[in-house]
């Protein structure tokens, strides 16, 4: 599987960003999906994930309300769209496949995983 993380780049504070990610996979509609982030010197850290239906999401405390994660299996493709963004959400962000079709927030129930993409908000 290969997961092809986009959407980040530079911007100021308050700004919004989409980022997406397009798995290579047919069954891409039968695996949950999720955001993960690592700032520089810290531990890669969960953000949203989505059901393999999109019927189920769970988010970090530090982004609820701000982001929101969606997935159109059509398209394979998983997006999280970053709204009222803070200088503290720069880091590469990446998107992962989770291991089946449940809602999952452990990075170790995470099987495959996109290159990443840098997201970096200025003050």
């Amino acid at each position: 599987v290969q997961l092809q993380a986009s959407g980040g780049g530079l911007v100021q504070a308050g700004d919004s960003l989409r980022l997406s990610c397009a798995a290579s996979i047919r069954t891409f509609n039968r695996d949950a999906m999720g955001w993960f982030r690592q700032a520089p010197g810290k531990e890669r850290e969960f953000v949203a994930a989505i059901s393999w239906s999109a019927g189920s999401t769970s988010y970090a405390d530090s982004v609820k309300g701000r982001f929101t994660i969606s997935r159109d299996n059509a398209k394979n493709t998983v997006y999280l769209q970053m709204i009222s963004l803070k200088p503290e959400d720069t880091a590469v962000y990446y998107c992962a496949m989770g291991r089946d079709r449940f809602l999952r927030t452990r990075i170790a129930d995470f099987g495959s995983w996109g290159q990443g993409t840098q997201v970096t908000v200025s003050s």
